[in-house]
C-alpha cells in the first residue's frame, strides 16, 4: 500500500521534512506503517501510528509483535523532544486502547503526553475498547475525529474485525488447478501429486501460511499427500496445522503429527494431547459453523484453508469464506481431481512467475 500522495511507503523510510500538511496522507501513512505487522502481532491487530507537528512527521510507530510496544507507545519513544506532543497532532489507525493487557492503556500515554489532537481511522471492536478509548481522549479534553480512510484500515485488519464482529476466524480458500480445472492427477498415496504451479507461487503460498493464524486441511488431502504443512521456503513462523479427521484415518506417521508444529485434530471421537498435538471431539464436523465456533472459542483468528476440493467445497456452500486465492496454471491435465467450483469473479488477476493469481472477495460476508 502507498500513499495518496506518492510518498512514504511502509517499505521505503521517507524524510520526514518532505511530508505535505494532508490528512490522508498521515493517515495513510500510519496504515503503511501498521501493515509491517502482518503476521506477527495476531490475535492483536496490526496498527500505526504517526505524529505530525506543523505538516512534519517528527514521530511515528507501529506494533511488530505480539506483546511488544503498541504503535502509539514506539511513535512516542520516537519523538526526542517531548515538549513538542503539545502542539502535535497524532493520526493511528486503530482506536487507542483502553485498557491494561500485556501492555498500559495507550489512551492514558496520550492524555499524559499533552497530546490534544487525534485522528483514528476505525473503532475498535474488541470488546474492553470498543468506543472507550475514544470516551477516554475525549473526557480529558482531547479533540478526538474518527473515520478517516475507514475503510483502508478496515481492509488492513479484516482478520481482526472479523474474528470479533462475526465471532469467528477470517477463512482463506486457497488452491491451485490446471487450464482444464483440475487440482491433482488421479492416483494413489504412493504416486507423487502433480506438479501445477511454480517456484513462485509455492514461495508466495508459504509466505501465506506464516501470515496467517492456522492453515487447514481436509482428511483426503491429509491421507493423500501427507502434507507438512510448515514453512520452509518463506521466512515466518509456522501457523497452527488444523485437519478435519472425523474417524481418526490419520496415520501416527504422518507429517502433520510430527511435533513440528502445533497441530488441532478435529475428530468425533476422541479429546486428548500429545506433546504439540491436540485431538478435540465435536459433535458434528459436517457443521462447519461448529467447527468455527470452537476455533474462534480457541482464539484462532484467521485461516488458510489449502484443500481439499470438497472441503473448499463446503466453505463455498455454507458462505462461510472471506477470500479466495486461485493459482491457474498454463499447463493441461486432461483427467484427473477437479477443483472446486466456484462461480464468483476475481477482483484481481495477477501474474506470478508462470502462473496467473485469481484474487476473490466475498461480498457477503464483508
Amino acid at each position: 500500500m502507498s500513499s495518496d500522495s506518492g510518498c512514504c511507503t511502509a517499505e521505503a523510510q521517507c524524510p520526514v521534512y518532505l511530508c505535505p500538511v494532508d490528512h490522508q496522507h498521515f493517515m495513510q501513512r500510519s496504515i503503511d506503517l501498521a501493515q509491517l505487522g502482518l503476521g506477527s502481532v495476531a490475535p492483536n491487530p496490526m496498527v500505526g501510528c504517526v505524529i505530525v507537528l506543523e505538516g512534519k512527521i517528527i514521530g511515528e510507530g507501529c506494533h511488530r509483535i505480539f506483546g511488544g510496544p503498541h504503535a502509539e507507545v514506539e511513535a512516542v519513544a520516537s519523538v526526542e523532544d517531548k515538549s513538542l506532543l503539545r502542539s502535535s497532532v497524532m493520526y493511528v489507525s486503530l482506536e487507542p486502547c483502553a485498557h491494561f493487557g500485556k501492555t498500559p492503556p495507550c489512551a492514558n500515554l496520550i492524555v499524559e503526553m499533552g497530546i490534544l489532537e487525534v485522528h483514528i481511522a476505525t473503532l475498535d471492536p474488541f470488546a474492553k475498547v470498543s468506543g472507550r478509548g475514544v470516551a477516554l481522549l475525549r473526557e480529558a479534553g482531547v479533540n478526538v475525529h474518527v473515520g478517516l480512510l475507514e475503510h483502508a484500515a478496515r481492509a488492513l485488519n479484516r482478520r481482526f474485525l472479523t474474528f470479533h464482529e462475526r465471532k469467528r476466524p477470517y477463512v482463506i480458500l486457497k488452491w491451485a488447478e490446471t487450464a482444464d480445472g483440475f487440482v491433482d492427477s488421479l492416483r494413489t498415496a504412493t504416486e507423487q501429486p502433480a506438479s501445477i504451479t511454480g517456484k513462485a507461487a509455492n514461495v508466495l503460498s508459504h509466505t501465506w501460511r506464516a501470515q496467517e493464524a492456522a492453515v487447514m486441511v481436509g482428511t483426503g488431502t491429509a491421507l493423500l499427500d501427507d502434507p507438512s504443512l510448515t514453512v520452509r521456503n518463506a521466512a515466518g513462523r509456522n501457523p497452527l496445522r488444523i485437519v478435519l479427521d472425523r474417524e481418526g484415518r490419520i496415520s501416527p506417521n504422518a507429517k502433520l503429527l510430527d511435533q513440528q508444529a502445533e497441530t488441532l485434530i478435529l475428530n468425533e471421537q476422541q479429546d486428548f494431547t500429545d506433546g504439540l498435538n491436540r485431538w478435540v471431539r465435536l459433535q458434528s464436523l459436517d457443521d462447519l459453523n461448529e467447527v468455527m465456533t470452537m476455533l474462534w472459542r480457541s482464539d484462532v483468528q484467521s485461516i488458510l484453508v489449502e484443500g481439499g476440493p470438497a472441503l473448499h467445497g463446503r466453505f463455498v456452500e455454507t458462505g462461510l469464506w472471506d477470500e479466495a486465492r486461485r493459482y491457474v496454471s498454463t499447463d493441461r491435465l486432461n483427467t484427473g481431481v477437479s477443483a472446486v467450483r466456484f462461480p464468483f469473479n476475481p477482483e484481481e488477476i495477477m501474474q506470478v512467475g508462470d502462473d496467473q493469481l485469481h484474487v476473490y472477495s466475498n461480498h457477503r460476508t464483508a
